[in-house]
């Protein structure tokens, strides 16, 4: 054999080998996804995870310290796909109240069009306003830009951002508990809500979360 072919095979192998670490890893955090989503996060072992996950109980610490370690990366990375698909869906608009009113119906849909999504932020709670990834840095964002162009009279933009967490993550909860009682008009009801809330005049909130959605480009 010669130095090439040993060299090119040394690379397949530790390709494969790779690719296998990384698929373990993914299978990790997909099980921690449905463990919270399930409401067993607090609860489950690390043997629970590694069942749920269906691979050896060693294999855990090869790519985690602690559970604690990757649940807080599972939530990141499941966030984070929630924020991008408001980014996507977001792109070009410049009003913060059309964009916040555009981020909590598409939200609100995810029952719907992310069941995965949403039974996870079920699960997770206002936990995931700890979550430094995600929607809600973004909404957060959001608000303030709101109150800085005068379009959102809100005076604490954090409590604000509670409180619409709070009605969306009641909204979905309620979708998943009752299913069919959440349609598209209860979730722009809650946006309109939220946008006086915010403090926009009642029949502009009214206008806003009426208005046509972004066509869907994956969201």
């Amino acid at each position: 054999m010669t130095a090439e072919a040993a060299a090119a095979g040394g690379a397949a192998r530790a390709n494969r080998l790779d690719r296998r670490k990384a698929r373990t890893r993914q299978a990790l955090i997909d099980a921690a996804v449905r463990l919270i989503a399930e409401g067993r996060g607090d609860r489950a072992s690390i043997a629970e995870i590694t069942e749920e996950a269906d691979i050896g109980f060693g294999s855990f610490y090869n790519h985690f310290d602690s559970k604690e370690q990757l649940f807080l990366t599972a939530s990141e990375e499941v966030l984070e796909r929630w924020g991008q698909l408001i980014d996507r869906a977001c792109a070009g608009i410049t009003d913060p109240a059309e964009l916040f009113a555009v981020g909590v119906r598409i939200s609100g849909r995810l029952g719907w069009t992310h069941p995965d999504i949403a039974g996870f932020l079920i699960g997770a709670g206002l936990d995931a306003l700890d979550i430094p990834t995600g929607l809600a840095p973004r909404a957060l964002d959001d608000i303030r830009a709101g109150q800085a162009a005068g379009r959102f009279t809100v005076p604490d933009a954090e409590i604000a951002l509670s409180a619409v967490a709070g009605g969306l993550l009641g909204l979905l909860r309620t979708g998943q508990r009752h299913s069919g009682c959440v349609r598209e008009t209860s979730v722009d009801q809650l946006a309109e809500a939220v946008l006086r809330l915010l403090g926009v005049p009642a029949d502009e909130a009214a206008r806003l979360a009426a208005r046509p959605l972004p066509a869907d480009d994956g969201w």
